[in-house]
């Protein structure tokens, strides 16, 4: 596949701009002005609004099936530490998680597309807004998007680091956990903290919760489930020499299977009626239910399959992997339209930096292996007539 340098030269710096000008989800309004200007001038029908800052591309040619690609595009409140030429120049946020890229990435691919035209059809690209704990995915559908925009399946990709760069990895099932969150308010007695006997101590029974927690997943699930639970967020006290009233934990599940989801909450929630009464603490539960696992559907999987091996080459492509305990709000997407998800390695001669870490930067050597990718899975799923 001939894609030009100078397509991805622009791409290079469309991306590079990106990182420099970061914003927060349902925030992205200089992103999505930039996205639709691009669109527009690659003569492809620009619709905006959904999700606040969403847009989608429409590029149609001739009939026949209609796909559609996702972008995410928002960046993270984190104060980059890099020294790269195109670094953040918004204080205390930027793309540590590489959303420059598949913004780009799907710029670029949409541009190839609308020059060369060898498919019959038509191809969504979808710019959503807010993935990063914000479920942007979920407000554009509730918008309206696939009312709007009807697809046949739809597809996500992104940067993996821990992957070698240009390489494909795609799972026939679940890519990513559940995400979940709880608040766990303990209320007790306050008291002097030199008269614990006075007083209902709500800290001792958050430190036995916080422990008796970690069994749900070691004892009352199979070792076959997938579960994480983590309390992450302990609050209890202001004075020293007092027992405090309250204690508050905060939290979150992950989970790869929709029944053990269901268990979990299930059994936290007793955890929670039960264990603080033995110290004569009283325990509330708000849980708050996230964004479902990840789950590719077996079809749209194989044919990213088949475009990777066409685009990268069977040997840097993997079928089938450990799915990661960490969350997408792609999910929402795939709940409500077939579809898949897949990664990109990203590691070149040096390893990259993780995701959501302040020294991250996407990898401008996996863009033309993933315009090629996604325009291999668009003429493999709209053949020409």
């Amino acid at each position: 596949m001939s894609i030009s340098n100078a397509l991805i030269e622009d791409a290079i710096g469309w991306r590079r701009s990106f990182h420099a000008t970061p914003e927060l989800g349902y925030n992205e309004l200089q992103t999505s002005n930039r996205v639709a200007q691009l669109l527009d001038s690659f003569g492809i029908e620009v619709n905006r609004g959904l999700g606040g800052t969403g847009v989608v591309g429409t590029l149609r040619n001739g009939l026949g099936p209609t796909i559609g690609i996702r972008a995410d595009m928002d960046a993270l409140p984190i104060q980059e530490l890099g020294q790269c030429t195109h670094k953040s120049t918004h204080q205390g946020c930027m793309h540590a998680c590489g959303h420059d890229g598949h913004t780009a990435i799907l710029l670029a691919t949409a541009r190839h597309l609308s020059e060369t035209r060898q498919f019959s059809g038509t191809v969504h690209f979808v710019f959503q807004p807010a993935e990063e704990g914000l479920a942007g995915a979920k407000k554009m559908i509730d918008d309206g998007l696939f009312e709007q925009f009807p697809m046949d399946a739809i597809y996500g990709l992104h940067n993996w680091p821990g992957v070698s760069a240009g390489h494909v990895v795609i799972n026939p099932g679940p890519m990513m956990a559940s995400l979940d969150t709880f608040e766990i308010t303990l209320t007790g007695k306050g008291c002097h903290a030199a008269m614990p006997e006075k007083g209902a101590d709500p800290i001792i029974a958050a430190a036995e919760l916080i422990l008796a927690l970690q069994t749900i997943p070691a004892r009352r699930l199979s070792p076959l489930d997938s579960a994480v639970i983590s309390v992450t967020q302990v609050n209890a006290g202001e004075a020293i020499n007092v027992i405090p009233e309250t204690a508050v934990l905060k939290g979150t599940v992950r989970c790869l299977q929709s029944p053990v989801r269901d268990q979990v909450q299930r059994l936290i929630g007793q955890f929670v009626e039960q264990l603080p009464g033995a110290f004569g603490i009283k325990g509330e539960l708000v849980y708050h239910v996230g964004y479902p696992v990840t789950e590719n559907h077996v079809e749209a999987a194989s044919m990213v399959r088949r475009a990777a091996v066409a685009a990268v080459g069977e040997s840097s492509v993997q079928w089938g992997c450990n799915p990661s305990m960490a969350s997408e709000d792609f999910s929402f997407m795939l709940k409500a339209c077939p579809g898949a998800y897949l990664w990109m390695g990203v590691d070149g001669e040096n390893p990259s930096a993780t995701l959501h870490n302040p020294y991250y930067d996407f990898n401008d050597q996996i863009i033309e292996p993933a315009i090629a990718l996604w325009t291999q899975l668009v003429e493999q799923s709209l053949p020409a007539v």
